[in-house]
């Protein structure tokens, strides 16, 4: 038997904030929503106290959400009134969004994206790329840019219509582009990115010169076309990926160790590993632990591949290693397991630690 206490669950969008190295902050947010910049600016607080001089912001996977709440970030970095986004339709007026602000930050920043970041992550990655505040590193987003204004009706039920786009200062459409009678060519972008050869090779990305745009700031060239195209390309890895893999984590294999492991053993770790930090550094995914979980997969009728599983075995250990990590401390500690592995976040490290290079990719 057990007795429960209800309570508030709070949702937090600033998902992760520590120190990536004695000098850089690391900050990852997850969706923009009410609360995002009162927490955002928390977090920065407390990397500056721990002696942060330059910041990565981690936009990767991040749907977006509320306009102002990027809108008022994209402030912190900017000075009091240069463009952050603006909004035109065919028969809306454009309407300016400016900052209201001279940042106190002037540290490197490094916008870590991917196909997956959209809408307000996109207006945030853009004010910064287009003001040469900000290196964006990763891979092209996805290209969500549309106004939508709700129309309340009669019986108290509500649609809502796309009345304008978002542009970013330089006068990219983030939206990207839809031929009427293509429908299905538009929802299927992203697999098409794929296809062709996008996401892992940036000689795979064509953009016409038409849609050459320069940054407000330094004046080099940024492309339009939809979505925002990164300073620093990283390829996406997919050569750990297996059916095996996906099979595991579909069927839920890992957090349902996790949770058995931890319900044994939560006690002895925080014995020896009072941080997440000594978690990090010092906990190993052992091959005991790895049979244990083959064993789980099994019961759940997941046949056991040997070639698929060595070829996902690294990758296995470090989702374990980082979800044990996430729920024996804080959400946020999930990312300082894995991060370690990650090619975009570690790409982010080498540019913003090398001042020539940043600078260079920034036109400096």
């Amino acid at each position: 038997q057990f007795n429960i206490t209800r309570d508030d669950i709070p949702i937090h969008s600033v998902e992760a904030s520590y120190m990536a190295d004695p000098h850089t902050g690391y900050i990852r947010i997850s969706r923009f929503a009410e609360n995002t910049l009162s927490e955002f600016k928390e977090a920065m607080q407390s990397l500056h106290r721990q002696g942060m001089q330059n910041l990565i912001i981690d936009l990767q996977n991040n749907t977006g959400g509320y306009l102002n709440a990027a809108y008022s970030i994209a402030s912190l970095f900017l000075n009091n009134g240069d463009m952050v986004v603006y909004t035109e339709g065919k028969h809306s007026p454009r309407h300016n969004y400016t900052a209201r602000h001279t940042s106190s930050f002037d540290g490197r920043i490094a916008v870590l994206v991917n196909q997956n970041s959209a809408s307000a992550s996109e207006i945030l990655a853009g004010a910064l790329q287009d003001h040469d505040r900000a290196v964006i590193i990763g891979r092209r987003t996805f290209g969500k840019g549309l106004v939508q204004r709700p129309f309340p009706m009669p019986d108290g039920s509500m649609i809502r219509l796309t009345t304008a786009r978002y542009f970013t200062p330089s006068g990219r459409s983030i939206q990207r582009p839809y031929t009427k009678g293509h429908q299905s060519d538009y929802y299927s972008d992203l697999k098409n990115r794929l296809s062709n050869g996008e996401l892992m090779h940036s000689d795979s990305i064509h953009v016409a010169d038409s849609l050459k745009y320069h940054t407000l700031t330094t004046g080099r060239i940024v492309y339009g076309g939809g979505g925002i195209m990164p300073d620093k390309f990283v390829p996406l890895d997919t050569t750990w990926f297996t059916p095996y893999y996906r099979d595991i984590m579909a069927k839920g294999i890992f957090i349902q160790y996790a949770l058995s492991y931890l319900d044994k053993n939560r006690a002895q770790l925080l014995k020896e590993y009072p941080s997440d930090r000594d978690f990090s550094q010092n906990f190993v995914v052992t091959d005991q632990m790895m049979s244990q979980l083959k064993e789980r997969a099994e019961k759940a009728e997941i046949k056991f591949d040997s070639e698929q599983y060595a070829k996902s075995d690294a990758t296995i250990r470090r989702t374990l290693k980082a979800l044990l990590a996430r729920d024996l401390y804080q959400t946020g500690s999930y990312y300082l397991v894995d991060n370690q592995h990650e090619p975009v976040y570690n790409a982010a490290l080498s540019i913003i630690n090398n001042k020539k290079e940043y600078n260079k990719l920034l036109g400096i």
